[in-house]
């Protein structure tokens, strides 16, 4: 395996989603959108709530963690505003990572409303913002916004993949300039566990009237 996250070689893939292959499905539970040529992967829920899939470790000990997800905006998002500070609920619109049960925190990629006009639900990395972090994600977690208007409306904003950092606007210019994007890593040390991974898709509102942020790639590894 190759090198990543700078961390030498020996990982392996626990899991792995690429919708632009016409050939693979969306996980068990969730619902695709198809927009412009962009198949993701979301929740179909009238209100607050987050679809869910697991990832075995298939008895592999594991320190560390490393992976990306491609997302897109849908609608209304508007980070951690209006979540819970429960890891186990809604506590972001976006993507949530974790491992074992009960649920430890890896890593969050949330989704701001817009990246170019102040409001309350803008990413809290982001110029003006007033948003706060839950304690346990730290700073654990990358955001963006697909939306690059002071208005947003329900559409899937296919233009702007999520979580690359790229195509930030002016406020998002600090999302962007974050270690390691669009990687994610956990190094738990001498700390080994053979914990299943989840991801979480999740959100406040509901996807299919308010607000969701469908993935279109996800890999994770472990070693």
């Amino acid at each position: 395996m190759e090198m990543l996250c700078g961390s030498g070689v020996g990982w392996t893939r626990l899991a792995y989603l690429d919708m632009t292959d016409a050939t693979q499905n969306c996980p068990s539970g969730f619902r695709l959108y198809q927009s412009g040529g962009v198949r993701a992967c979301g929740r179909n829920s009238s209100s607050g709530s987050c679809v869910s899939v697991q990832f075995p470790s298939n008895g592999i000990s594991y320190s560390q963690i490393c992976g990306r997800v491609t997302g897109y905006q849908y609608f209304s998002p508007n980070a951690f505003a209006g979540g819970s500070n429960n890891i186990n609920s809604y506590y972001v619109d976006g993507v949530s990572i974790t491992r074992g049960s009960p649920r430890q925190h890896v890593w969050t990629l949330a989704n701001g409303l817009t990246d170019t006009y102040s409001n309350e639900w803008i990413c809290p990395c982001s110029t003006n913002s007033s948003q706060t972090v839950p304690s346990f994600v730290g700073n654990h977690y990358f955001c963006e916004s697909g939306n690059h208007a002071s208005t947003w409306t329900n559409i899937l904003y296919t233009s702007d993949p999520l979580w690359d950092g790229q195509g930030c606007g002016s406020l998002e210019s600090t999302c962007c300039n974050v270690p390691g994007i669009p990687w994610f890593h956990r190094d738990y040390g001498s700390n080994t566990t053979t914990d299943y991974i989840e991801l979480r898709v999740c959100a406040s509102g509901g996807a299919t009237n308010d607000e969701d942020t469908p993935v279109s790639f996800y890999e994770i590894y472990v070693k």
